[in-house]
């Protein structure tokens, strides 16, 4: 006789909201069954949520093409995004393709494949569905925006004398370089330049790192999920993280590559909490440091990233030695960079004085883009992130006293999350998402960014999409509406990255 796995319902005051009531098995297996059925309160919600998603991007459109009519916006084609409509048909038939078969596909891999080999997989098909989006403008689209004379590799020729001195004096020189350059602190070029440096230069590997890079987000945020909350609720948002609409902007732009950055550092941190190998956990820790550490030297607009790894920390409460493991990474790129003789102070200081000075962004209207941009965030989680993140704000509301109590960390003896993710199954989702969200909040608050924020929007976005991994499974109804919502994007948009 086969012995079935037992069911066992966690009630909502363990911190799961009310009508997100989990099911959670006792079976060791992983499985891809979801975190529950939601309630008709949980459904209303949702599409209460969905009907404001859909009417925030309408009324940003809306208002921002009464006023580029009005000749009040006249820096951006397209407000709030900056772009030009267009019209695509026949060309999307490739990425509608790869959409397609990955909508039908990606559930069963998931929740099939052994868990290695699922995240190779998801890893190959987001790579490819960043690819199909792009191939629709051109057989070019995937270096033409690389070789635009404002972005970084036009500016490679000022660095590759002496780039040391180009550092030393990069936030005296800033007005006379290209304008992400100047938008931006050196580590980008620096970046590139060792790229070139081993050989492989040029628009084309440029490409290369970025969508690799991009891609493996995927991989990270998995990771992440799986050592924070479990292997379930990684499998679960694994087919949303790979077709979602970030995807757009994956190719090509720099932002690919910070996103990977925050997302690796982030998912190095979170196994170093949990892993038992102690030697292990502090090299998992300090490269994490490491990574996490070079965020504001790859853009000063990344600051507000680091609620994600807090996150993290709160949630899995680190032995003393991984700290001080994480604190010696995260000083370690600053170091090198001040060492070189770029002060970060005086690189935003310079570049906020240029930004002052130059036509585009500081023109904007505040008033506009402080809830446009959050509009253009929305379009870049989707409709199934917007049903789904009212159960995870919720579960965040509810679930204070286990953040104070350490209940959410993983055992000590094991460092399994088997008993935290049985007592509060969403709290790990929820609080990523919030912490995602209180990135964006403060960058958007604080007028840092002002427009453009589809691709700087990106390295969080990411992060906002697990909330996804609250529906149940293996709702391929919204997966296919998260592939829709990017295929129409690229249809009607055409955008300069």
């Amino acid at each position: 006789m086969v012995r079935r796995p037992a069911l066992r319902n966690v009630p909502s005051s363990a911190g799961t909201p009310s009508g997100w009531a989990a099911v959670t098995l006792t079976d060791p297996r992983p499985r891809h069954t979801g975190t529950g059925p939601p309630g008709p309160r949980a459904r209303r919600a949702g599409r209460i949520a969905v009907a404001v998603w859909a009417a925030g991007i309408a009324a940003a459109f809306a208002v921002g093409w009464w006023r580029r009519r009005a000749g009040l916006a006249p820096e951006d084609p397209l407000p709030p995004l900056f772009a030009h409509a267009r019209l695509l048909t026949w060309q999307m038939l490739p990425a509608a393709a790869v959409a397609a078969v990955a909508v039908a596909a990606l559930p069963a891999l998931t929740r099939r494949l052994r868990w290695p080999t699922a995240l190779l997989a998801a890893w190959a098909i987001a790579a490819l569905w960043a690819v199909a989006l792009a191939a629709a403008d051109g057989a070019d689209a995937l270096t033409q925006p690389l070789k635009a004379p404002t972005e970084y590799l036009a500016g490679l020729p000022q660095l590759s004398p002496d780039p040391l001195a180009w550092l030393a004096t990069f936030s005296d020189r800033l007005g006379g370089y290209t304008t992400q350059v100047r938008g931006h602190p050196p580590l980008p070029m620096l970046v590139l330049w060792l790229l070139h440096e081993a050989g492989l230069g040029g628009a084309g590997w440029a490409a290369v790192l970025l969508i690799g890079s991009g891609s493996s987000a995927v991989i990270a945020i998995a990771v992440t999920l799986r050592c924070l909350a479990s292997e379930r609720v990684a499998r679960a948002a694994v087919p949303f993280l790979v077709l979602a609409p970030p995807a757009l902007w994956i190719a090509t732009t720099m932002d690919a590559f910070f996103l990977a950055t925050g997302a690796w550092g982030t998912a190095l941190l979170a196994v170093a909490t949990a892993r038992s190998n102690r030697y292990g956990d502090l090299v998992a820790a300090m490269f994490g440091g490491i990574l996490l550490g070079a965020l504001p030297y790859l853009s000063y607009g990344l600051l507000p990233l680091y609620a994600v790894p807090l996150a993290v920390v709160v949630l899995s409460r680190p032995r003393p030695p991984v700290l001080v493991a994480l604190a010696c990474g995260l000083v370690a790129v600053p170091a090198l960079l001040t060492a070189g003789g770029f002060w970060w102070w005086d690189g935003v200081r310079a570049t906020h004085e240029t930004y002052l000075i130059s036509r585009g962004s500081a023109q904007r209207s505040f008033a506009y883009y402080a809830f446009a941009d959050f509009a253009v965030l929305g379009l870049l989680t989707g409709p199934a992130i917007a049903y789904a993140l009212p159960g995870a704000l919720h579960t965040l509301r509810r679930s204070p006293r286990a953040l104070l109590s350490g209940s959410g960390a993983p055992g000590p003896s094991t460092g399994s999350k088997i008993d935290s993710a049985a007592a509060h199954p969403n709290l790990p989702i929820a609080l990523l998402v919030g912490a995602a969200l209180l990135g964006t909040f403060a960058l958007d608050l604080s007028g840092v960014t002002k427009g453009e924020v589809e691709r700087i929007w990106i390295p969080y976005a990411a992060w906002i999409i697990p909330a996804a991994a609250l529906h149940r499974l293996p709702a391929r109804g919204w997966l296919a509406a998260q592939a829709l919502t990017a295929l129409t994007v690229q249809a009607l948009v055409l955008s300069p990255w």
